[in-house]
């Protein structure tokens, strides 16, 4: 049965981008930067979308232009900001979507809201290795004290919390959707430039 809340969306979009060496929302694709591309995306489907941001991400001019959950606590990963929207609107779900996920498309997302079900966890299991894929995927309102509870016992990572709960997994439309973009080397093979 599908479960009655509303869904929100919320673009992670307060990483780091070590790895990358410049911020991965800001780099362009097809014309876009690859957070206005997520936002547009999730847009088509649900009602409300926010961007998650860290509290010195707050005033740059690209988050500027959407709704904002600012992270609530620091050093814990895309953890802070799924954790900060479930708080700030506890009666609602949330479809949470990386922003550097340039092959996610309306039937990745469709699918997930179509087949999302009354377990605290709906994500996509990983063509790569089995595993869930906390960063495209649905947190109910119950998973806000389960995420809290990891994040107190000091385990911030979304996929460990998705491994040690109840979590409903779905296969991927297209195996390729969920390949992320975290390196240059990334970058080059998916065709997205920075932006100048």
């Amino acid at each position: 049965m599908t479960p009655t809340e509303p869904v929100y969306g919320l673009v992670l979009s307060g990483g780091q981008s070590r790895r990358m060496g410049r911020d991965k929302a800001l780099l362009q694709y097809e014309g876009e930067t690859q957070l206005g591309r997520a936002v547009r995306l999730l847009e088509r489907h649900l009602e409300r979308v926010y961007v998650s941001v860290r509290p010195d991400q707050v005033d740059d001019p690209e988050r500027g232009r959407f709704k904002q959950v600012v992270d609530a606590c620091s050093g814990i990963g895309p953890a802070a900001g799924i954790l900060s929207a479930l708080e700030r609107h506890p009666g609602a779900a949330w479809l949470v979507l990386a922003c550097d996920l340039p092959n996610t498309d309306d039937a990745t997302i469709a699918t997930l809201l179509r087949q999302r079900s009354e377990q605290p966890f709906t994500a996509f299991r990983s063509s790569a290795d089995g595993l869930p894929e906390p960063l495209c995927a649905v947190f109910r309102p119950e998973a806000r004290e389960i995420v809290a509870g990891f994040v107190n016992d000091g385990i911030v990572c979304p996929r460990k919390m998705m491994i040690r709960s109840d979590t409903h997994l779905l296969e991927l439309p297209d195996p390729a959707a969920l390949d992320n973009v975290n390196t240059p080397e990334d970058l080059e093979r998916a065709g997205i430039r920075a932006a100048s």
